[in-house]
Protein backbone atom coordinates (compact mmCIF):
# COMPACT_ATOMS: atom_id res chain seq x y z
CA UNK A 1 0.00 0.00 0.00
CA UNK A 2 1.12 3.52 -0.68
CA UNK A 3 0.98 6.82 1.18
CA UNK A 4 0.24 10.27 -0.16
CA UNK A 5 3.33 12.33 0.70
CA UNK A 6 3.79 16.08 0.37
CA UNK A 7 7.27 17.64 0.39
CA UNK A 8 7.25 21.26 1.58
CA UNK A 9 10.19 23.34 0.41
CA UNK A 10 10.75 21.03 -2.54
CA UNK A 11 13.03 23.40 -4.46
CA UNK A 12 15.57 23.85 -1.64
CA UNK A 13 18.71 21.81 -1.00
CA UNK A 14 17.03 19.62 1.60
CA UNK A 15 13.74 19.40 -0.30
CA UNK A 16 15.47 18.05 -3.38
CA UNK A 17 17.43 15.62 -1.22
CA UNK A 18 14.18 14.45 0.38
CA UNK A 19 12.73 13.64 -3.03
CA UNK A 20 15.90 11.80 -4.07
CA UNK A 21 15.98 9.72 -0.88
CA UNK A 22 12.28 8.85 -1.05
CA UNK A 23 12.94 7.45 -4.53
CA UNK A 24 16.23 5.75 -3.61
CA UNK A 25 14.72 3.93 -0.63
CA UNK A 26 11.52 2.96 -2.48
CA UNK A 27 9.37 4.64 0.13
CA UNK A 28 5.80 3.30 -0.32
CA UNK A 29 4.11 6.25 -1.98
CA UNK A 30 0.86 6.40 -3.88
CA UNK A 31 1.45 10.05 -4.77
CA UNK A 32 4.18 12.61 -4.14
CA UNK A 33 3.38 16.32 -4.20
CA UNK A 34 6.02 19.03 -4.41
CA UNK A 35 5.09 22.22 -2.54
CA UNK A 36 6.92 25.53 -2.53
CA UNK A 37 6.36 29.27 -2.24
CA UNK A 38 4.40 31.14 -4.90
CA UNK A 39 7.56 32.26 -6.68
CA UNK A 40 8.48 28.61 -7.35
CA UNK A 41 5.08 27.45 -8.57
CA UNK A 42 5.44 25.65 -11.90
CA UNK A 43 9.11 24.74 -11.42
CA UNK A 44 10.06 21.14 -12.09
CA UNK A 45 11.80 18.96 -9.50
CA UNK A 46 12.92 15.36 -9.90
CA UNK A 47 11.47 12.36 -8.12
CA UNK A 48 13.25 9.27 -9.38
CA UNK A 49 12.60 9.07 -13.10
CA UNK A 50 9.67 11.46 -12.89
CA UNK A 51 9.40 15.24 -12.85
CA UNK A 52 7.04 16.90 -10.41
CA UNK A 53 5.56 20.36 -10.91
CA UNK A 54 5.70 22.50 -7.78
CA UNK A 55 2.37 23.59 -6.37
CA UNK A 56 1.67 26.60 -4.15
CA UNK A 57 1.97 25.80 -0.44
CA UNK A 58 -0.30 28.74 0.44
CA UNK A 59 -3.29 27.36 -1.44
CA UNK A 60 -2.73 23.60 -1.10
CA UNK A 61 -5.44 21.53 0.58
CA UNK A 62 -3.76 18.93 2.82
CA UNK A 63 -6.93 16.85 3.22
CA UNK A 64 -6.17 13.26 2.23
CA UNK A 65 -2.40 13.69 2.65
CA UNK A 66 -0.86 11.04 4.90
CA UNK A 67 2.63 12.41 5.55
CA UNK A 68 4.17 15.85 5.10
CA UNK A 69 7.97 16.15 4.94
CA UNK A 70 8.57 19.80 5.70
CA UNK A 71 11.76 21.80 5.12
CA UNK A 72 10.88 25.45 4.53
CA UNK A 73 11.93 28.29 6.86
CA UNK A 74 10.97 28.10 10.53
CA UNK A 75 8.35 30.84 10.22
CA UNK A 76 6.72 29.04 7.28
CA UNK A 77 6.63 25.81 9.25
CA UNK A 78 5.12 27.58 12.23
CA UNK A 79 2.21 28.62 10.02
CA UNK A 80 1.62 25.61 7.79
CA UNK A 81 2.60 22.54 9.84
CA UNK A 82 -0.42 22.93 12.16
CA UNK A 83 -2.66 23.38 9.11
CA UNK A 84 -1.41 20.12 7.62
CA UNK A 85 -1.71 18.32 10.96
CA UNK A 86 -5.26 19.59 11.47
CA UNK A 87 -6.15 18.19 8.03
CA UNK A 88 -5.07 14.73 9.21
CA UNK A 89 -1.47 14.49 7.98
CA UNK A 90 1.51 13.64 10.16
CA UNK A 91 4.12 16.36 9.69
CA UNK A 92 7.83 15.54 9.96
CA UNK A 93 9.44 18.93 10.21
CA UNK A 94 13.07 19.75 9.48
CA UNK A 95 13.07 23.34 10.74
CA UNK A 96 14.05 24.62 14.18
CA UNK A 97 10.57 25.84 15.10
CA UNK A 98 9.11 22.71 16.73
CA UNK A 99 12.18 21.01 18.17
CA UNK A 100 11.87 22.16 21.77
CA UNK A 101 8.08 22.05 21.93
CA UNK A 102 7.36 19.62 24.81
CA UNK A 103 4.43 18.16 22.88
CA UNK A 104 6.52 17.44 19.75
CA UNK A 105 8.91 14.45 19.75
CA UNK A 106 12.47 15.16 18.56
CA UNK A 107 13.65 12.03 16.81
CA UNK A 108 16.79 10.29 15.60
CA UNK A 109 15.63 6.75 14.73
CA UNK A 110 18.88 5.07 15.81
CA UNK A 111 18.66 6.81 19.19
CA UNK A 112 15.06 7.30 20.41
CA UNK A 113 12.57 5.68 18.00
CA UNK A 114 10.07 4.91 20.77
CA UNK A 115 9.54 8.65 21.31
CA UNK A 116 7.77 8.83 17.92
CA UNK A 117 4.62 7.71 19.75
CA UNK A 118 4.30 11.27 21.03
CA UNK A 119 3.37 12.54 17.55
CA UNK A 120 -0.31 12.08 18.37
CA UNK A 121 -0.32 15.15 20.62
CA UNK A 122 0.09 17.66 17.79
CA UNK A 123 0.51 15.54 14.68
CA UNK A 124 4.06 16.87 14.31
CA UNK A 125 7.47 15.20 14.66
CA UNK A 126 10.63 17.32 14.71
CA UNK A 127 13.91 16.52 12.97
CA UNK A 128 16.90 17.71 15.03
CA UNK A 129 19.66 20.08 13.99
CA UNK A 130 22.18 18.51 11.60
CA UNK A 131 25.14 18.82 13.97
CA UNK A 132 23.15 17.27 16.82
CA UNK A 133 22.01 14.28 14.76
CA UNK A 134 25.43 12.92 13.89
CA UNK A 135 26.72 13.51 17.42
CA UNK A 136 23.90 11.68 19.23
CA UNK A 137 24.11 8.77 16.77
CA UNK A 138 27.76 8.43 17.82
CA UNK A 139 27.00 8.97 21.53
CA UNK A 140 24.10 6.53 21.88
CA UNK A 141 26.00 3.19 21.92
CA UNK A 142 28.66 4.64 24.21
CA UNK A 143 26.06 6.08 26.58
CA UNK A 144 24.41 2.65 26.76
CA UNK A 145 27.80 1.11 27.53
CA UNK A 146 29.25 3.43 30.18
CA UNK A 147 26.89 6.44 30.76
CA UNK A 148 28.12 9.74 29.37
CA UNK A 149 28.29 12.52 31.96
CA UNK A 150 29.88 15.33 29.94
CA UNK A 151 30.43 16.14 26.27
CA UNK A 152 32.69 18.82 24.83
CA UNK A 153 32.26 19.22 21.07
CA UNK A 154 33.85 21.45 18.45
CA UNK A 155 32.20 21.39 15.04
CA UNK A 156 33.53 22.10 11.56
CA UNK A 157 30.34 22.74 9.60
CA UNK A 158 30.01 23.04 5.83
CA UNK A 159 28.41 25.98 4.07
CA UNK A 160 25.51 23.87 2.79
CA UNK A 161 24.15 24.17 6.31
CA UNK A 162 23.37 27.77 5.33
CA UNK A 163 21.52 26.64 2.20
CA UNK A 164 22.20 27.17 -1.47
CA UNK A 165 23.07 30.83 -0.88
CA UNK A 166 25.88 29.78 1.45
CA UNK A 167 27.27 27.36 -1.12
CA UNK A 168 27.07 30.03 -3.82
CA UNK A 169 28.93 32.50 -1.61
CA UNK A 170 31.81 30.08 -1.02
CA UNK A 171 31.99 29.29 -4.73
CA UNK A 172 31.94 32.93 -5.82
CA UNK A 173 34.46 34.04 -3.21
CA UNK A 174 36.86 31.22 -4.08
CA UNK A 175 36.55 32.01 -7.77
CA UNK A 176 37.15 35.66 -6.97
CA UNK A 177 40.35 34.93 -5.08
CA UNK A 178 41.77 32.97 -8.00
CA UNK A 179 40.84 35.71 -10.47
CA UNK A 180 42.44 38.42 -8.28
CA UNK A 181 39.08 39.85 -7.27
CA UNK A 182 39.27 39.63 -3.50
CA UNK A 183 35.89 39.28 -1.78
CA UNK A 184 34.71 41.91 0.64
CA UNK A 185 35.40 41.28 4.32
CA UNK A 186 31.71 41.33 5.22
CA UNK A 187 29.43 39.37 2.94
CA UNK A 188 25.78 38.45 2.49
CA UNK A 189 25.50 34.99 4.07
CA UNK A 190 28.37 34.95 6.54
CA UNK A 191 29.79 37.55 8.91
CA UNK A 192 33.27 37.30 7.42
CA UNK A 193 34.88 35.93 4.27
CA UNK A 194 34.27 32.17 4.21
CA UNK A 195 36.67 31.21 1.43
CA UNK A 196 40.07 30.17 2.84
CA UNK A 197 38.79 31.00 6.32
CA UNK A 198 36.98 29.61 9.39
CA UNK A 199 34.22 31.49 11.20
CA UNK A 200 33.45 30.60 14.86
CA UNK A 201 29.91 31.92 14.57
CA UNK A 202 26.78 30.07 13.38
CA UNK A 203 23.36 31.63 13.99
CA UNK A 204 22.86 34.58 16.34
CA UNK A 205 24.67 35.27 19.62
CA UNK A 206 22.88 34.66 22.90
CA UNK A 207 23.23 36.46 26.23
CA UNK A 208 25.75 33.98 27.66
CA UNK A 209 28.12 34.39 24.70
CA UNK A 210 27.19 31.13 23.00
CA UNK A 211 25.55 31.07 19.59
CA UNK A 212 22.13 29.61 18.94
CA UNK A 213 23.71 26.73 16.98
CA UNK A 214 25.71 25.84 20.08
CA UNK A 215 22.61 26.15 22.26
CA UNK A 216 20.73 23.81 19.93
CA UNK A 217 23.35 21.10 20.36
CA UNK A 218 23.05 21.37 24.15
CA UNK A 219 19.27 21.32 24.54
CA UNK A 220 18.57 18.89 21.69
CA UNK A 221 21.06 16.33 23.02
CA UNK A 222 19.38 16.49 26.41
CA UNK A 223 15.91 16.04 24.89
CA UNK A 224 16.91 13.18 22.58
CA UNK A 225 19.44 11.22 24.62
CA UNK A 226 19.55 12.14 28.33
CA UNK A 227 18.77 15.38 30.21
CA UNK A 228 21.58 14.64 32.68
CA UNK A 229 24.37 14.91 30.09
CA UNK A 230 26.35 18.14 30.33
CA UNK A 231 27.15 19.49 26.85
CA UNK A 232 29.36 22.39 25.79
CA UNK A 233 29.73 23.22 22.08
CA UNK A 234 31.79 25.49 19.85
CA UNK A 235 30.39 25.64 16.32
CA UNK A 236 32.55 26.77 13.41
CA UNK A 237 31.69 27.34 9.75
CA UNK A 238 34.43 26.09 7.41
CA UNK A 239 34.98 26.39 3.63
CA UNK A 240 33.60 22.95 2.77
CA UNK A 241 30.57 22.53 0.52
CA UNK A 242 28.98 19.39 2.04
CA UNK A 243 29.71 17.41 5.19
CA UNK A 244 30.00 18.35 8.86
CA UNK A 245 32.87 17.18 11.07
CA UNK A 246 33.01 17.18 14.86
CA UNK A 247 35.67 16.59 17.47
CA UNK A 248 33.75 14.99 20.33
CA UNK A 249 35.26 14.58 23.79
CA UNK A 250 33.28 12.44 26.24
CA UNK A 251 33.58 11.79 29.97
CA UNK A 252 31.89 8.66 31.34
CA UNK A 253 30.54 7.56 34.69
CA UNK A 254 32.08 4.09 34.27
CA UNK A 255 35.45 2.95 33.04
CA UNK A 256 35.63 2.48 29.28
CA UNK A 257 38.59 1.63 27.06
CA UNK A 258 39.11 2.84 23.53
CA UNK A 259 38.82 -0.76 22.31
CA UNK A 260 35.46 -1.17 24.05
CA UNK A 261 34.28 2.11 22.58
CA UNK A 262 35.42 1.14 19.10
CA UNK A 263 33.66 -2.22 19.30
CA UNK A 264 30.40 -0.69 20.55
CA UNK A 265 30.45 1.84 17.73
CA UNK A 266 31.13 -0.85 15.11
CA UNK A 267 28.09 -2.81 16.30
CA UNK A 268 25.73 0.19 16.31
CA UNK A 269 23.22 0.95 13.51
CA UNK A 270 23.93 3.83 11.16
CA UNK A 271 27.64 4.01 12.02
CA UNK A 272 30.74 3.12 10.06
CA UNK A 273 34.04 3.06 11.95
CA UNK A 274 37.13 3.78 9.88
CA UNK A 275 39.92 4.18 12.41
CA UNK A 276 43.31 3.16 11.08
CA UNK A 277 46.33 4.89 12.60
CA UNK A 278 48.05 5.44 9.30
CA UNK A 279 48.13 8.30 6.82
CA UNK A 280 44.61 8.69 5.46
CA UNK A 281 43.14 6.13 7.86
CA UNK A 282 40.25 8.40 8.82
CA UNK A 283 37.18 9.93 7.18
CA UNK A 284 36.87 13.54 6.03
CA UNK A 285 33.80 15.52 4.95
CA UNK A 286 34.71 14.98 1.30
CA UNK A 287 34.75 11.21 1.87
CA UNK A 288 31.27 11.12 3.40
CA UNK A 289 29.44 13.36 0.90
CA UNK A 290 26.56 11.36 -0.56
CA UNK A 291 26.83 8.65 2.11
CA UNK A 292 24.13 7.69 4.61
CA UNK A 293 26.12 6.63 7.66
CA UNK A 294 27.76 8.60 10.41
CA UNK A 295 31.51 7.94 10.11
CA UNK A 296 33.78 7.76 13.14
CA UNK A 297 37.58 7.93 13.24
CA UNK A 298 40.41 8.92 15.62
CA UNK A 299 38.94 7.02 18.59
CA UNK A 300 41.37 7.35 21.47
CA UNK A 301 41.65 7.57 25.23
CA UNK A 302 41.73 11.03 26.81
CA UNK A 303 44.32 10.69 29.62
CA UNK A 304 43.56 14.16 31.05
CA UNK A 305 40.24 13.10 32.59
CA UNK A 306 38.97 9.97 34.29
CA UNK A 307 37.09 7.72 31.85
CA UNK A 308 37.60 9.97 28.83
CA UNK A 309 37.26 9.14 25.12
CA UNK A 310 37.83 11.43 22.12
CA UNK A 311 36.62 10.77 18.58
CA UNK A 312 36.20 12.38 15.16
CA UNK A 313 32.64 12.25 13.79
CA UNK A 314 31.75 13.06 10.17
CA UNK A 315 28.49 12.95 8.24
CA UNK A 316 26.76 14.35 5.15
CA UNK A 317 24.66 17.13 6.68
CA UNK A 318 22.17 17.18 3.80
CA UNK A 319 21.52 13.45 4.06
CA UNK A 320 21.79 12.07 7.60
CA UNK A 321 21.81 15.60 9.01
CA UNK A 322 18.51 16.46 7.35
CA UNK A 323 16.71 14.58 4.56
CA UNK A 324 17.69 10.99 5.33
CA UNK A 325 16.86 11.31 9.01
CA UNK A 326 13.48 12.77 8.05
CA UNK A 327 12.71 9.85 5.73
CA UNK A 328 13.91 7.36 8.35
CA UNK A 329 11.46 8.90 10.80
CA UNK A 330 8.70 8.44 8.22
CA UNK A 331 9.73 4.81 7.70
CA UNK A 332 9.60 4.15 11.44
CA UNK A 333 6.29 5.98 11.67
CA UNK A 334 4.56 3.85 9.05
CA UNK A 335 6.23 0.67 10.24
CA UNK A 336 5.18 1.02 13.87
CA UNK A 337 2.32 3.51 14.11
CA UNK A 338 0.46 3.96 10.82
CA UNK A 339 -1.32 0.86 9.59
CA UNK A 340 -2.86 1.51 6.20
CA UNK A 341 -6.08 -0.41 5.69
CA UNK A 342 -5.98 -2.83 2.78
CA UNK A 343 -7.95 -1.65 -0.19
Amino acid sequence: MGYKVAVVGATGNVGRELLDILAERNFPVSEVIALASSRSVGRQVSFGDDDLTCQDLATFDFKGTDIVLSSPGASVSAEYSPIAAKAGAVVIDNTSHWRMDPDVPLIVPEVNPDAIAGYSKKGIIANPNCSTIQMVVAMKPLHDLATIERCIVSTYQSVSGAGKAGMDELYNQTKGVYSNQLPQEHTNQFTKQISFNCIPHIDKFMDDGSTKEEWKMVVETKKILDPKIKVHATCVRVPVFVGHAESVNLEFAQEISEDEAREALRDAPGITVLDDRVDGGYVTPKDCAGEDDVYISRIRQDPTVENGINMWVVSDNLRKGAALNTVQIAETLIGQYMVKAAE
